[in-house]
Protein backbone atom coordinates (compact mmCIF):
# COMPACT_ATOMS: atom_id res chain seq x y z
CA UNK A 1 0.00 0.00 0.00
CA UNK A 2 1.21 3.47 -1.21
CA UNK A 3 -0.05 6.61 0.87
CA UNK A 4 -1.38 9.53 -1.53
CA UNK A 5 1.79 11.16 0.14
CA UNK A 6 4.09 11.25 2.92
CA UNK A 7 2.29 13.22 5.02
CA UNK A 8 -1.51 11.90 3.90
CA UNK A 9 -3.27 10.35 6.50
CA UNK A 10 -3.02 6.73 5.83
CA UNK A 11 1.34 6.69 6.78
CA UNK A 12 0.96 5.21 9.69
CA UNK A 13 -1.02 1.74 8.01
CA UNK A 14 0.02 -1.58 8.86
CA UNK A 15 1.07 -3.37 5.76
CA UNK A 16 0.89 -7.69 6.70
CA UNK A 17 2.09 -10.26 4.28
CA UNK A 18 -0.23 -12.35 3.49
CA UNK A 19 1.16 -14.51 0.66
CA UNK A 20 1.10 -13.35 -2.62
CA UNK A 21 -1.71 -10.42 -1.18
CA UNK A 22 -1.22 -7.66 0.82
CA UNK A 23 -3.33 -6.99 3.89
CA UNK A 24 -3.96 -3.56 5.25
CA UNK A 25 -4.65 -2.65 8.76
CA UNK A 26 -5.00 -0.32 10.20
CA UNK A 27 -3.53 0.43 13.82
CA UNK A 28 -6.00 0.51 17.25
CA UNK A 29 -5.02 4.61 17.25
CA UNK A 30 -5.20 4.96 13.35
CA UNK A 31 -9.11 3.30 13.65
CA UNK A 32 -9.69 5.86 16.55
CA UNK A 33 -8.91 8.83 15.00
CA UNK A 34 -9.85 8.04 11.26
CA UNK A 35 -13.27 6.79 12.74
CA UNK A 36 -14.08 10.59 13.91
CA UNK A 37 -13.57 12.31 10.22
CA UNK A 38 -13.11 11.58 6.76
CA UNK A 39 -9.79 10.78 4.82
CA UNK A 40 -9.32 14.63 2.83
CA UNK A 41 -6.82 13.19 1.05
CA UNK A 42 -8.07 9.66 -0.04
CA UNK A 43 -5.69 6.87 -0.93
CA UNK A 44 -5.04 3.50 -3.33
CA UNK A 45 -5.50 0.58 -2.78
CA UNK A 46 -4.62 -2.75 -5.17
CA UNK A 47 -6.45 -5.66 -5.71
CA UNK A 48 -4.93 -7.65 -2.96
CA UNK A 49 -5.29 -4.83 -0.08
CA UNK A 50 -7.84 -3.89 2.39
CA UNK A 51 -8.75 -5.48 5.04
CA UNK A 52 -8.89 -9.26 4.08
CA UNK A 53 -11.49 -11.53 6.60
CA UNK A 54 -12.26 -15.49 5.73
CA UNK A 55 -16.15 -16.06 5.67
CA UNK A 56 -17.42 -18.08 8.65
CA UNK A 57 -19.80 -19.82 6.22
CA UNK A 58 -17.88 -20.48 3.11
CA UNK A 59 -14.51 -20.18 4.12
CA UNK A 60 -14.26 -17.33 0.82
CA UNK A 61 -12.19 -14.10 1.09
CA UNK A 62 -13.50 -10.98 1.73
CA UNK A 63 -11.86 -7.42 1.72
CA UNK A 64 -13.09 -4.35 3.47
CA UNK A 65 -11.65 -1.66 1.15
CA UNK A 66 -14.11 1.69 2.25
CA UNK A 67 -15.70 1.91 5.38
CA UNK A 68 -15.62 4.46 8.46
CA UNK A 69 -12.79 2.72 9.61
CA UNK A 70 -11.27 4.03 6.49
CA UNK A 71 -12.34 7.33 5.96
CA UNK A 72 -15.47 7.00 4.85
CA UNK A 73 -18.96 7.46 6.69
CA UNK A 74 -21.24 7.34 4.20
CA UNK A 75 -20.92 4.18 2.30
CA UNK A 76 -18.86 0.89 1.99
CA UNK A 77 -17.47 -1.02 -0.29
CA UNK A 78 -15.30 -4.09 -0.46
CA UNK A 79 -15.14 -7.58 -2.74
CA UNK A 80 -16.65 -10.83 -1.63
CA UNK A 81 -15.59 -14.56 -3.03
CA UNK A 82 -18.35 -17.11 -2.70
CA UNK A 83 -16.46 -20.62 -3.49
CA UNK A 84 -18.33 -22.75 -6.28
CA UNK A 85 -21.00 -24.68 -4.52
CA UNK A 86 -21.57 -22.00 -1.78
CA UNK A 87 -23.78 -18.79 -1.62
CA UNK A 88 -25.07 -15.84 0.47
CA UNK A 89 -28.74 -16.83 1.82
CA UNK A 90 -31.68 -14.59 1.30
CA UNK A 91 -31.81 -11.68 3.43
CA UNK A 92 -32.83 -7.75 3.25
CA UNK A 93 -30.99 -4.46 4.71
CA UNK A 94 -33.42 -2.68 6.79
CA UNK A 95 -32.05 0.71 6.28
CA UNK A 96 -29.18 0.24 3.41
CA UNK A 97 -29.12 0.50 -0.12
CA UNK A 98 -27.23 -2.47 -2.14
CA UNK A 99 -25.31 -2.79 -5.46
CA UNK A 100 -23.27 -5.23 -6.87
CA UNK A 101 -20.66 -5.59 -9.32
CA UNK A 102 -19.78 -9.53 -10.34
CA UNK A 103 -15.77 -9.15 -11.09
CA UNK A 104 -15.55 -12.79 -12.01
CA UNK A 105 -17.41 -15.94 -12.70
CA UNK A 106 -21.45 -16.43 -12.78
CA UNK A 107 -24.00 -17.30 -10.96
CA UNK A 108 -27.66 -17.24 -9.78
CA UNK A 109 -29.02 -14.10 -7.59
CA UNK A 110 -32.62 -14.08 -5.83
CA UNK A 111 -34.09 -11.03 -6.30
CA UNK A 112 -37.51 -10.74 -4.43
CA UNK A 113 -38.25 -14.33 -4.38
CA UNK A 114 -37.10 -14.74 -8.46
CA UNK A 115 -33.78 -16.67 -9.76
CA UNK A 116 -31.94 -14.16 -12.10
CA UNK A 117 -28.67 -15.27 -13.70
CA UNK A 118 -25.58 -13.04 -13.12
CA UNK A 119 -22.08 -13.38 -15.08
CA UNK A 120 -19.09 -11.08 -15.24
CA UNK A 121 -19.74 -7.72 -15.73
CA UNK A 122 -23.52 -7.54 -14.22
CA UNK A 123 -24.98 -5.22 -11.89
CA UNK A 124 -27.34 -5.76 -9.41
CA UNK A 125 -29.09 -2.72 -7.27
CA UNK A 126 -31.36 -3.95 -4.04
CA UNK A 127 -32.96 -1.31 -2.48
CA UNK A 128 -33.58 -1.32 1.53
CA UNK A 129 -35.80 -3.60 2.33
CA UNK A 130 -35.71 -6.30 -0.53
CA UNK A 131 -34.99 -9.76 0.04
CA UNK A 132 -32.23 -11.01 -1.80
CA UNK A 133 -29.62 -13.80 -1.81
CA UNK A 134 -27.00 -15.54 -3.87
CA UNK A 135 -25.86 -18.39 -5.50
CA UNK A 136 -22.47 -19.49 -7.20
CA UNK A 137 -23.49 -23.53 -7.59
CA UNK A 138 -20.92 -23.88 -10.82
CA UNK A 139 -17.89 -21.94 -10.29
CA UNK A 140 -16.15 -19.23 -7.78
CA UNK A 141 -18.03 -15.85 -8.12
CA UNK A 142 -16.58 -12.84 -6.96
CA UNK A 143 -18.49 -9.94 -6.24
CA UNK A 144 -17.84 -6.27 -5.69
CA UNK A 145 -20.33 -4.67 -3.05
CA UNK A 146 -21.34 -1.06 -2.32
CA UNK A 147 -23.65 -0.31 0.73
CA UNK A 148 -24.99 2.95 1.43
CA UNK A 149 -24.80 4.03 4.51
CA UNK A 150 -22.36 1.51 5.77
CA UNK A 151 -23.01 -1.79 7.67
CA UNK A 152 -21.83 -4.86 6.45
CA UNK A 153 -18.38 -4.02 7.18
CA UNK A 154 -19.28 -4.42 10.95
CA UNK A 155 -21.35 -7.58 10.36
CA UNK A 156 -17.71 -8.93 8.37
CA UNK A 157 -15.79 -7.94 10.92
CA UNK A 158 -17.92 -9.56 13.98
CA UNK A 159 -19.03 -12.69 11.92
CA UNK A 160 -15.81 -13.50 9.98
CA UNK A 161 -11.83 -14.22 11.29
CA UNK A 162 -8.59 -12.96 10.10
CA UNK A 163 -6.53 -15.07 8.10
CA UNK A 164 -4.92 -17.87 9.90
CA UNK A 165 -7.64 -17.45 12.43
CA UNK A 166 -9.74 -20.44 13.12
CA UNK A 167 -13.14 -19.97 11.29
CA UNK A 168 -15.93 -18.81 13.17
CA UNK A 169 -18.80 -21.30 14.53
CA UNK A 170 -22.45 -19.33 14.43
CA UNK A 171 -26.11 -20.99 15.53
CA UNK A 172 -28.37 -19.94 12.94
CA UNK A 173 -30.31 -17.78 16.33
CA UNK A 174 -26.57 -16.07 16.89
CA UNK A 175 -26.37 -15.23 13.05
CA UNK A 176 -29.44 -13.48 13.48
CA UNK A 177 -28.91 -11.64 16.73
CA UNK A 178 -25.55 -10.34 15.29
CA UNK A 179 -27.17 -9.38 11.23
CA UNK A 180 -29.76 -7.37 13.24
CA UNK A 181 -27.35 -5.75 15.24
CA UNK A 182 -26.17 -4.06 11.77
CA UNK A 183 -29.71 -3.37 9.70
CA UNK A 184 -29.95 -6.84 8.56
CA UNK A 185 -32.41 -9.53 8.81
CA UNK A 186 -32.04 -13.16 7.26
CA UNK A 187 -35.22 -15.38 6.53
Amino acid sequence: MTPCSEQGPLRHLIVAKSGPMEQVMPNNDEIETRSQGSVPHGYILGAGQGERLIHYRDGGTIFIKVDPLSGSNNFGLGTQQLPKGSGIPVHRHLGQDEAFYVLEGAGIVTLNDAPHPCERGGTIFIPKNTWHGFSSPDQEMVLLWIMVPPGLDGFFRETCSRPGEPRKQFTREQINAIALKYGQEFR
